[in-house]
């Protein structure tokens, strides 16, 4: 049985994640997450309608009402939930392959779900619930996508992004539409790529995963910045006007800083994972803001934000969670509250973000292995000591298993880029002879 990680089940589309799984899911989870109504939307992956069909079966047989959204980003699903005081899911891999997808679930307003509402769902599912579930629903879909761009677009008002000439990468995936809508509708040039999906090249060497596109056509456009969105648009990655990639943590400590200048931070404190660069530790010190750091996973940021009553958390990866404004992770969200800082500083992003934070350089290496390994920290603690001691005290190594895929994630700090680089390689090869993975 698929077990929940960080966000979601997740899995082969047909293989792992099968049609008998998902319908199951939804008679299970429509009994667990506080509402007889659910919205429904996916990204833009070939196996979403099926997989869609067989949730909304599922729901419909535990008597839940079900409103079909079709493509739709993550974050706009949940903002629907929030102001229908709804739940809702979201058939998703996030920047996973086209041929891997997923569902997320969001409870009643919209909000992720607490560990014990996702541990009485695994029961119900391991307990063999063998109700019946219609996997052939015929869907009809509602568009309300307009709700959602007036939204978003509504958060600077009436302040507008007119005379910034922005790059939007969609990623071929569910923000290919309504992205460039927002930003036309706030009056910014809009040159969009990525933005013509066809159920297979979402995240295709493309989106937040991989920039290097990206910055090619900020510089070829001579655009002010670009802004990289993944498959189902609930992270951002920002590229400056000399194509410079500026990631989650720089984005998250220039809105740190921004909102404390202008006295919007209250608490004086962000919430981040264990991933953040120690550059960012730096720069919130100096500032006299409070660091909260949970394990990987906007859920765990989220109820981290939650429990300190932080406005502002997220993750390297571009998650950039802005409580005061969503309910999770919003990649367009944070996109727009960017180019308007931009705006109003009258300052390029290279240099607001090197002034914002400096970071001690970092290099992150995925390792293959045959299956998700538990406490592989533990499994591997002689070669993380061996690659401290190659630090000579400075920086810091970080093994940890990814929570979506089977991966293991070897991520390296080091006072140099070579350093980072050669023990980051060391340490990925001995992980991957000991555990049987690859390169």
């Amino acid at each position: 049985m698929i077990r929940f990680g960080t966000d979601g089940v997740r899995g082969v589309a047909f293989e792992q994640l099968t049609l008998d799984y998902v319908a199951r899911l939804g008679r299970v989870a429509g009994r667990r997450l506080g509402s007889t109504r659910v919205i429904i939307g996916q990204d833009t992956r070939e196996s979403g309608t099926q997989l869609a069909e067989a949730l909304v079966g599922g729901l419909r047989a535990s008597g839940c009402e079900v409103e079909f959204l079709g493509v739709m980003p993550t974050p706009a699903i949940a903002f629907l939930a929030q102001a229908d005081g709804c739940a809702a899911a979201a058939i998703t891999a996030s920047h996973n392959p086209y041929r891997d997808n997923g569902v997320k679930l969001f409870s009643a307003g919209g909000n992720k779900l607490t560990d014990e509402v996702q541990d009485a769902i695994e029961g119900d599912l391991a307990g063999g619930d063998s109700s019946p579930a219609d996997q052939s629903v015929a869907l009809e879909r509602t568009d309300r996508s307009a709700q959602y761009v007036e939204h978003v677009a509504s958060i600077i008002a009436p302040r507008d992004l007119t005379g910034v000439t922005v790059v939007l990468d969609c990623a071929n995936g569910a923000m290919s539409d309504v992205a460039p809508r927002a930003f036309a509708a706030l009056g910014a040039t809009v040159i969009a790529i990525n933005d013509e999906p066809n159920g297979r090249n979402i995240n295709e060497g493309c989106g937040a995963a991989h920039p290097e596109a990206l910055s090619e056509a900020v510089r070829l456009h001579s655009a002010d910045l670009g802004l990289a969105f993944d498959g189902d648009g609930d992270r951002v990655i920002a590229v400056d006007h000399v194509g410079n990639v500026v990631d989650g943590d720089q984005t998250i400590a220039l809105f740190a800083l921004d909102f404390a200048s202008r006295g919007e931070l209250d608490p004086r404190s962000v919430v981040v994972t264990v991933m953040t660069n120690a550059g960012f530790h730096s720069a919130m010190a100096d500032a006299g803001i409070i660091i909260h750091t949970t394990p990987v996973g906007d859920r765990h940021v989220l109820a981290e934000m939650e429990s300190t009553g932080s406005l502002i958390g997220g993750e390297q990866s571009g998650h950039i969670i802005l409580r005061r404004h969503a309910t999770t992770g919003d990649g367009l969200l944070a996109g727009i509250l960017l180019v308007d800082l931009v705006k109003r500083n009258g300052l390029p992003l290279e240099r607001l973000a090197v002034e914002a934070m400096i970071p001690l350089p970092q290099h992150l290496i995925n390792v293959k292995v045959a299956s998700i390994v538990d406490e592989v920290a533990r499994v591997c603690a002689d070669d993380v000591e061996q690659a401290e001691r190659a630090l000579a005290g400075v920086g810091r190594v970080l093994l940890r298993a990814s929570g979506t895929e089977p991966l293991i994630r070897v991520m390296v700090e080091a006072a140099t880029d070579d350093a980072a680089r050669q023990i980051a390689s060391d340490l990925a090869d001995a992980v991957a002879k000991r555990l049987g993975g690859s390169r």
